[in-house]
């Protein structure tokens, strides 16, 4: 194989070796801005979910419909009805959002693929960001179908449900943060899967249930719990005269929820692909 000398190299072509013409260092390329880079693996994210989450997303809906269709004869109306319906609803967010991203992110983690993504030149936030914003996305059709289904079936007004427009990105949000964390922070894929099931199964348990029946200690941990106020944001809207202020304070803890818990994730990703 010939060589051609530097003098013959187009013109800000640099040798081989990586250097400039002085001897130094060449300059890497600079990194991708966040933005692009979110958007870029937000699109990748979907796509792969869509292919192979369809599956899951109709189990999601499914179970909640499901459900919705057991308490119907256990609960006839007020409250307790929209409780039942708001908790369903958010339970296809924690399903896809919390459930599965912890998922794969601890298979992501366990399989190395965090290696390729701290090859790209994109910012760490993007990829956390990305992945979060394209699962939270995914529930929007599973959320809509079980409101729908939900209020029909205990005959709620269906006026107010454009405020999922809200309720799941911020509750999205949060519990897709959640997951991303949990799945970063675990040191095994079946913890990881482990996690994601228990924080699901916190948020039946403690979403679906009306509050008022649940004992004083367990009622604190549902406080604790981040889809709480989204399932508490959706139920007000249910009510003959909606308290919106109530609504926007539950929807802003939601919102600070997700940048905490999406922070963290960040965090974790770091922490995760450096090792």
């Amino acid at each position: 194989m010939s060589t051609l000398p530097a003098e013959v190299l187009p013109t800000g072509a640099l040798p081989a070796t990586g250097r400039d013409e002085d001897g130094a260092a060449a300059p890497l390329a600079p990194r991708a801005r966040l933005l692009p880079a979110l958007a870029a693996v937000y699109r990748a994210q979907l796509s792969r979910a869509r292919v192979a989450r369809i599956p899951l997303l109709f189990v999601a809906t499914f179970q909640s419909i499901g459900i919705m269709v057991l308490m119907r004869g256990v609960v006839d109306g007020g409250s307790e009805a929209r409780a039942v319906v708001a908790g369903s609803t958010v339970l296809v967010v924690a399903f896809v959002a919390l459930n599965l991203l912890a998922q794969y992110f601890g298979q992501l983690r366990a399989g190395g693929g965090l290696d390729h993504y701290a090859t790209l030149p994109v910012p760490p936030v993007s990829v956390v960001l990305g992945a979060a914003g394209a699962y939270a996305s995914f529930t929007v059709p599973g959320t809509v179908v079980t409101a729908v289904a939900g209020s029909l079936l205990f005959g709620l007004p269906l006026g107010q449900l454009w405020i999922l427009a809200a309720v799941v990105p911020l509750a999205g949000a949060a519990l897709a943060g959640l997951g991303a964390a949990l799945g970063l922070l675990a040191p095994r894929q079946e913890l990881a899967t482990l996690l994601g099931q228990l924080g699901m199964s916190a948020a039946l348990l403690l979403g679906v249930l009306p509050a008022e029946r649940l004992p004083g200690p367990i009622g604190w941990a549902r406080d604790l719990l981040p889809s709480t106020y989204g399932v508490e944001a959706l139920a007000r809207t249910f009510e003959p005269h909606p308290d919106w202020a109530a609504v926007a304070a539950d929807l802003a803890v939601c919102g600070v929820v997700g940048l905490v818990s999406l922070t963290v994730a960040t965090w974790a990703y770091r922490r995760a692909a450096v090792r």
